[in-house]
C-alpha cells in the first residue's frame, strides 16, 4: 500500500482504526485472493502473515490423529492468525479458505511492532480476540451438548453473518466434515428446513430464506456468539474510558 493512505477497509477490525493508525497500517498490508481451499496457516507451523478478511469465509479447525473439527468460521469480521498477540510463533489451528473472498496480509513482525507503537490497533485486537476464543469454546460445548437441528441452524446463521451473505457454498459432505455429523442426518435436517421454507438447497449451495425463523432453530449458543462479536465491536477502548 502507498505511504499515508488509507485504504478502502471493509473489514470490521480495520474499519475501527483511526485514520492515522489504518495510515500506519496501510504501508505494511497487502491485498490478496482468498482462493477455495487455500491453506491459510497449519497447526504448529510458523505464523508468517496475519490476514484481515475482507470478503469470503476462513475455516478454523482443530486437527489431529487424522480427525477435523472446525471451531469457527472468520469472515469480513475477523482476522486470521491472531495467535501472535500471545507472543506465540505457532499456529494453533489449521486455516482455510472455503467461500472465495479477499483480504489484506501483513507479515506478524511488522504488526507486532505496529502493536507496540499503536495501542489503539492492540485493543481492537484484543476485543476481536476474546470474541473468537469464546466461539471456540463454545462450539466445543455445543458439539455434546445440542442436536443436529440445533447444531445445523446455529452453524448456517453464524457463516451467513460472518460472510454477510444468504448463499453459502456448503456441501451435504461439507456440513457433516465440519460438524462432526453423519451425512444421512444432514440430508434429512436439511430437507425438513427445506420443507418449512427456511432455506433452499441447490447444486453446490445454499440459500437461507427466511434468517429469523432458521434463528429460532439455532441452538443458544448462536445469540451467545453473536453477542460476544457484538460487543467486541461495540466496545469503548480502555483509553477513552479512563479519560
Amino acid at each position: 500500500m502507498r505511504p499515508n493512505t488509507r485504504p478502502p477497509v471493509r473489514n470490521a477490525i480495520l474499519s475501527r482504526i483511526s485514520p492515522d493508525g489504518l495510515a500506519a497500517l496501510g504501508e505494511c498490508l497487502e491485498p490478496i485472493v482468498l482462493k477455495e481451499r487455500m491453506v491459510l496457516q497449519e497447526p504448529k507451523r510458523h505464523v508468517e502473515h496475519v490476514y484481515f478478511v475482507e470478503s469470503g469465509l476462513v475455516s478454523l479447525r482443530v486437527v489431529a490423529a487424522g480427525s477435523m473439527l472446525e471451531t469457527a468460521v472468520i469472515g469480513y469480521r475477523g482476522v486470521v492468525g491472531a495467535s501472535f498477540l500471545w507472543g506465540g510463533h505457532l499456529s494453533t489451528h489449521q486455516s482455510v479458505v472455503f467461500f472465495p473472498g479477499s483480504a489484506y496480509r501483513i507479515r506478524v513482525e511488522e504488526l507486532r511492532r505496529l502493536v507496540e507503537e499503536r495501542p489503539e490497533i492492540r485493543e481492537h485486537l484484543f476485543e476481536y480476540v476474546q470474541a473468537l476464543t469464546f466461539q471456540c469454546v463454545q462450539t466445543g460445548l455445543c458439539g455434546v451438548r445440542h442436536d443436529r437441528e440445533q447444531r445445523l441452524a446455529s452453524w448456517l446463521c453464524l457463516a451467513s453473518d460472518a460472510a454477510d451473505v444468504r448463499v453459502l457454498p456448503v456441501t451435504h459432505d461439507y456440513l457433516s466434515s465440519v460438524l462432526g455429523l453423519r451425512r444421512a442426518g444432514v440430508t434429512q435436517t436439511l430437507s425438513r428446513f427445506e420443507e418449512r421454507g427456511l432455506i433452499r438447497k441447490m447444486r453446490g449451495v445454499l440459500e437461507i430464506d427466511e434468517p429469523k425463523c432458521l434463528e429460532k432453530r439455532a441452538c443458544c449458543c448462536y445469540k451467545l456468539i453473536s453477542g460476544a462479536y457484538a460487543s467486541s465491536q461495540s466496545a469503548i477502548p480502555a483509553k477513552e474510558l479512563m479519560g
